[in-house]
């Protein structure tokens, strides 16, 4: 009756598979093992002190339980633009070119009803973000993935790219999840090239710009106004503020104006003290991200162990929060040796298919577990 009941839109639309597995290990944990999870990119780090205290002080201001501009208050649109300008090198207009969100997951739905219409052509990486491929079909486009392979550095390949017609939107999410790979100023000329050449809409999802890498690069950085891309952020990984759910959409006035379009009719905007705690985010110094990375460098030194351990390969300069290592060639798929692992020492790491088929030889660890939690898992291993 229910599967009656149920929209058309969501035909090929499963439950999103981390949702899933932790059903799974629940139960297992349930009936008493202990799943060490070690997939899920959801920072376990507090973020700076002064963003708590943002928040308690922004509880007591005046019209703070009150709804807000669907666009956010100028001071958080004047915040991301100084951020972008410091770290990015990138110039933004805070009234035209910008517009906060309740994160950035929220603006991929967003742009996909806003901007696609029933038979659009739409790139999506593989591997890549489920959510873009999902986004994109409940809005009613024809999906084309375009694959990244270790062959080719994980990069688009342009001639492929130049082999499709009448493409209305391509996602790009550099720095790269799962694959680890990063950015360059380089790719997002090309990236810009082809939107121009193309009329192609280029969206590049951008939460990783912080994490173990050496700059922050934007697709927006060498942009002409007139240039059909976004760029979407957030402060989840950069900031430990994934269940804040703060990001922001920024590039083309006129597309911005289209999502805002959309959003108004969806939200009644966000809670003034997340803003104001948003604002101290972004003011927070290099030294904040320098001791965030260091972190991350001890804990990814211990993922290169393990992955030693069970015969994975993985490749040295990856940047993000994830690792992605290829499966040892004695199993001839990524969920196999994913399920061999959880059967086998009670860890979970996810199958690089969760992320499209080029992911079949693959499986990806996250960072964000602590150091304990590592080394139990070194000795599970061991033993």
């Amino acid at each position: 009756m229910v599967d009656e009941l149920k929209a058309k839109r969501l035909n090929g639309i499963g439950e999103y598979y981390f949702s899933r597995k932790l059903k799974q290990i629940a139960d297992l944990n349930a009936e008493g093992h202990n799943v060490l999870n070690l997939g899920i990119g959801s920072p376990d780090l507090n973020p700076p002190k002064n963003v708590q205290e943002a928040l308690i002080n922004g509880l007591t201001e005046e019209n703070a339980n009150q709804y807000q501009s669907y666009r956010g208050i100028a001071e958080l649109r004047d915040a991301f633009v100084k951020w972008y300008n410091k770290f990015f090198d990138v110039s933004i207009d805070s009234e035209t070119e910008i517009l906060p969100l309740i994160g950035s997951k929220e603006g991929i739905m967003h742009i996909c009803m806003s901007l696609i219409n029933e038979g659009d052509k739409v790139l999506v990486p593989n591997p890549g973000y489920p959510s873009y491929r999902s986004a994109a079909k409940i809005a009613g486009a024809e999906v084309i993935p375009y694959e990244l392979t270790e062959e080719n550095d994980y990069l688009p390949d342009f001639n492929e790219l130049e082999s499709h017609d009448n493409i209305k939107m391509m996602w790009v999410n550099y720095p790269h999840m799962p694959t680890g790979k990063d950015g360059n100023e380089q790719l997002f000329e090309q990236l810009n090239d082809y939107s121009r050449r193309k009329g192609v809409i280029v969206i590049n999802d951008n939460p990783y710009g912080f994490i173990l890498t050496n700059e922050q690069n934007s697709l927006l950085k060498n942009r002409l106004k007139s240039d059909l891309v976004l760029e979407l952020n957030s402060l989840s990984k950069s900031h430990n503020m994934a269940g804040w759910r703060l990001g922001v959409l920024a590039g083309n006035r006129d597309l911005i104006q289209t999502v805002l379009t959309f959003k108004s009719n969806m939200d009644s905007g966000q809670f003034k003290p997340l803003m104001r705690a948003a604002i101290a985010a972004l003011e927070v110094e290099g030294d904040w991200y320098d001791g965030l990375n260091k972190i991350y460098t001890e804990r990814k030194s211990k993922v290169l162990e393990i992955a030693d351990l069970i015969d994975c390969e993985v490749t040295m300069e990856q940047v993000g929060m994830f690792v992605w290592a290829k499966i040892p060639s004695t199993f001839d798929h990524a969920e196999t040796f994913a399920d061999h692992l959880l059967n086998k020492y009670r860890i979970f790491v996810p199958p690089g298919t969760v992320f499209g088929t080029a992911g079949g030889q693959h499986i990806r660890f996250s960072l964000c577990s602590d150091l304990p939690v590592w080394n139990e898992v070194i000795d599970r291993i061991k033993a």
